[in-house]
């Protein structure tokens, strides 16, 4: 579906050209372009957009497909620009991620857009705004389509950061509770935000320091700004990622330090109950000739030896921390 599409001449939108057709043919003038937006398009609505401005084959069965990572490709004078969308549903702590593909000429922008991501729709009222911006042309639409993208990873990763302290701080509460499954699909959304993004960071890069015609010199600090602020982001997940491995492994001993503890615990039972049952075993055995057997002192003796042998085994157990 076709969400946009107009011609802008020096920075501002002009209202009165509507069709394709027009926009294209108009977008030639040498302070004009066309920015065109299209949201999970068909394939003849690509054909219709795409072939009114020349895209090459190859590059119209990438926009169709939908199944790349971020990247940079050059085919004569059109750039084809592939960035990773992440949207995060906080509700379910999952991830999705999109796509929008870029097709950038000196005479022209177009926007495909699969799948969720970051929310675009004030973009272009943004940069109507920005006259004097907008009037860069299209590398100053794509550095407004980037800045909303990364802006949205930081806030995804804020989000997921909440999530990785939240099960840190359980993981190393009081309570017995495993967590390793809660940790593991937390680490599976964040490895999941961490291929979305990083691939970007290589694309991005090779826009800002390779020569390239038509892109304005006075917008390379700008995209420095964003290749700045998307290295950080991916420290971020990289960050996160090792902490739920570490955490990962703090709640694995754990469950081994909770497990070692019962099982010091019920030998330290096991050796209070072994005293008394291996001396009635003796006493059991109803022999006529046992000492002490026909001794007036004999019982409250031995009942009085057994117990201060298990308070004097409880007392050890008890200082050695296995009771």
């Amino acid at each position: 579906m076709i969400i946009d599409s107009a011609l802008y001449t020096s920075g501002h939108r002009v209202h009165e050209v509507d069709s394709l057709k027009a926009i294209e043919r108009v977008s030639h003038q040498s302070d004009s372009f066309a920015w065109i937006g299209l949201a999970e398009p068909t394939s003849s609505e690509l054909e219709q957009v795409l072939g009114s401005f020349s895209i090459h084959e190859t590059a119209m069965e990438d926009a169709v497909s939908a199944q790349q990572r971020a990247k940079l490709e050059e085919n004569g004078e059109i750039i084809t620009f592939v960035i990773r969308t992440v949207f995060y549903d906080d509700t379910k702590s999952s991830i999705s991620t999109g796509e929008l593909i870029c097709f950038i000429h000196p005479d022209f922008i177009i926007i495909v857009r699969h799948g969720d991501g970051a929310p675009l729709m004030t973009v272009r009222s943004e940069l109507e705004h920005r006259s004097d911006f907008l009037a860069l042309g299209p590398f100053a639409v794509l550095h407004g389509v980037l800045d909303k993208v990364i802006d949205e990873y930081t806030k995804i990763a804020s989000e997921l950061e909440k999530d990785v302290i939240a099960i840190e701080n359980e993981v190393f509460s009081e309570s017995r509770k495993t967590h390793s499954k809660t940790i593991y699909s937390l680490k599976r959304e964040v490895i999941e935000y961490r291929h979305a993004i990083e691939p970007l960071i290589l694309p991005l890069q090779r826009l800002v320091s390779e020569g390239r015609a038509h892109f304005p010199e006075a917008l390379r600090p700008f995209y420095r700004d964003i290749s700045d602020q998307l290295a950080k982001s991916c420290e971020h997940a990289h960050g996160m990622d090792s902490l739920l491995t570490a955490a990962l492994q703090a709640d694995l001993a754990q469950v081994q330090v909770q497990q070692n503890n019962d099982v010091r615990r019920v030998s330290a039972w096991v050796a209070l109950a072994a005293f008394p049952t291996m001396v009635a075993g003796i006493y059991g055995m109803n022999f006529d000739h046992m000492p002490e057997l026909r001794w007036r002192f004999g019982y409250p003796l031995v009942l009085g030896g057994l117990f201060g042998v298990c308070a004097f085994l409880y007392y050890k157990f008890k200082k050695a921390g296995w009771l």
